[in-house]
């Protein structure tokens, strides 16, 4: 079976940890199953060596430009994929079936922020559209795949739940050498709360802000926390100007620090030293964040609606997103009670490990199976050759090697492995 995955949000924050990861587990599972990534130049480096099994296909569109709409579905044809795999919710509106889509979450819809009626009205026919006509859908939450089903109508039977899981880059151990340069580097000494994410209108940053204003000034007397600052790690403040103006209210100005986004190296330090994180979202799909800071043995405060409880279980302290005063309580409660840190850190960590990406990996491939059983029929093998007149060899160089340096071997090499 010839499968293919759009991987053209591989560098996106959230989506982008969900493509590189479910990619390289699916190198793990199964061993008959091949893979054509389709993603621009560039793209492709981000998801390290995969073994012969993976093929690349360079499509330079961006996924969210017209031209994707019109010509994806004809590239698709070419390449004779048995399915397409869209990871992310921006389906071509002239893609025709097999495929399947993961759904993230719904916040286009439910915060659609400065965008007109008309345009809120296309977005919503589009992605209706484009998950009605798809052979399944995963959903990474249980939250996710009943918003969709409420907000969009659609069947509950056309949804499989298949959670994410952890950047095991992300949550690699933190030297102790490495956690000072890091923090010497950033000229960081005092005690912080750590928010990651993006910075937008339903992460309920000015809250965030607010309520850690309200246990500063608490704790002023507290000698743990007498200098205690504030982190936050994700897009540039600018695309929310609300934050600044909320740190500016609260008179906060000298302990809150904008880091844009970090490579994933630094990030796991900020992890792993953080005193707590906090994560008051109004609305997850899933929310990687807090999972990655439990994974260093960090507390966690997060809000007590969409997918949070789900995804998080007893191993965070859940408050009101809606509630300062609760968002601040909740802080306040996992920096000053030891007894509740360490429990949180051991729940946290085991919380961690109950996700996996072997296990997601495992799961998508079956929906694959399913979806291909019901087509029925087997793709052929191609060699170089057959891919090169699907527009799959763009090296130029050596026929036995195929788009930036994913080998392709031919029908007698598989059957005479090295």
């Amino acid at each position: 079976m010839l499968i293919g995955i759009d991987i053209r949000r591989t560098g996106d924050f959230g989506v982008g940890t969900y493509i590189r990861n479910l990619v390289t587990a699916l190198g793990r599972a199964g061993s008959e199953e091949e893979y054509v990534l389709i993603g621009r130049r560039g793209q492709f480096e981000d998801l390290g060596e995969l073994d012969p099994r993976f093929r690349s296909r360079i499509y330079p569109r961006p996924y969210d430009s017209w031209q994707s709409h019109i010509e994806f579905d004809g590239l698709i044809r070419r390449l004779g994929l048995d399915i397409l795999h869209m990871p992310h919710r921006w389906i071509p509106y002239r893609l025709r079936r097999p495929y399947v889509v993961t759904l993230h979450d719904m916040d286009n819809i439910l915060f659609p922020g400065q965008a007109s009626e008309a345009r809120q009205f296309l977005q919503r026919h589009k992605l209706m559209r484009g998950l009605g006509r798809a052979s399944r859908v995963i959903a990474v939450s249980e939250a996710t795949k009943r918003d969709a089903v409420k907000l969009l109508g659609l069947r509950e039977d056309l949804f499989d739940v298949v959670p994410a899981a952890v950047d095991p880059r992300v949550a690699e151990p933190v030297s102790e050498p490495e956690r000072e340069r890091i923090l010497s580097r950033y000229q960081i000494e005092d005690p912080f709360v750590l928010y990651a994410g993006r910075i937008q209108e339903h992460k309920n940053l000015p809250r965030l802000i607010e309520a850690f204003a309200v246990v500063k000034s608490e704790l002023e007397n507290d000698p743990r926390y007498e200098r205690l600052g504030l982190i936050l790690i994700g897009d540039e403040i600018t695309a929310l100007p609300e934050v600044r103006h909320a740190v500016m209210r609260a008179r906060i100005q000298p302990y809150v620090r904008f880091l844009g986004f970090v490579p994933l190296e630094t990030l796991r330090v900020f992890y792993a030293a953080a005193s707590a994180f906090l994560f008051p979202s109004l609305y997850e799909g899933f929310g990687l964040p807090p999972l990655e800071a439990m994974a260093h043995g960090t507390p966690v405060v997060a809000s007590n609606v969409s997918s949070m409880p789900e995804v998080l279980g007893d191993a965070a302290v859940l408050v009101n997103p809606k509630n300062v005063f609760d968002i601040a309580r909740g802080l306040r409660e996992v920096l000053v009670d030891e007894t509740l840190r360490e429990e949180l850190r051991v729940r946290g960590q085991r919380r961690t490990l109950s996700y996996s990406w072997d296990e997601s990996a495992r799961k998508v491939l079956e929906i694959y199976r399913r979806v291909g059983g019901q087509r029925g029929g087997k793709h052929s093998d191609l060699d170089c050759e057959d891919a090169g007149r699907a527009g799959l060899n763009h090296s130029g160089g050596n026929s036995s090697e195929c788009a930036l340096g994913f080998t392709v071997r031919s029908a007698q090499k598989r059957s005479n492995p090295s």
